[in-house]
């Protein structure tokens, strides 16, 4: 049964207000036939099936699908089986993709620890040789110069005429 909201149309500033997007993006995904709004001379309208196509590009987009990908999953749409089999697919899907977002998380955070250890190696043996190269020693001298310069008319070391 249709609601009033199936009926509903949106302009493009109502939609990318909505959901944050740009113009030119939904023009792009226009483009690649993803969304397929009517025309009003010049002007795009938008229904509620573009409204929730758009919801799931951005979606897909945010969790890392291409738009191939995300066209496959919109092209198995079918209200007659309440989109079983289009659940069915992009179940499979994001199970996979989400095996390679923890893949990567694990990859990111093995490349941070790497990268601290290395830190951590460097300012020791900067700290040992050279600690005016570390990072925040100008802050700290410049500091320490002021908090030692309080007066500003003592020159302890003032040189002799």
């Amino acid at each position: 049964m249709a609601t009033a909201d199936d009926h509903r149309t949106y302009s493009i500033r109502q939609l990318c207000r909505e959901f944050g997007a740009t113009a030119r993006a939904l023009r792009f995904y226009e483009d690649k036939g993803l969304l397929n709004p009517a025309r009003k001379g010049q002007t795009r309208v938008y229904d509620a099936r573009d409204r929730a196509r758009l919801k799931l590009i951005l979606r897909g987009r945010r969790i890392g699908f291409s738009l191939q990908e995300i066209q496959s999953m919109l092209d198995l749409y079918d209200r007659k089986d309440h989109n079983a089999h289009q659940m069915a697919v992009a179940l499979r899907q994001h199970r996979a993709q989400i095996a390679a977002l923890k893949q990567q998380l694990e990859d990111i955070e093995g490349a941070i620890e790497t990268a601290e250890e290395a830190c951590r190696w460097m300012e020791e043996k900067l700290g040992e040789h050279r600690p005016d190269l570390l990072p925040g020693a100008e802050e700290y001298a410049s500091l320490m110069k002021a908090r030692l310069n309080t007066d500003h008319h003592y020159q302890p070391f003032k040189a002799r005429a």
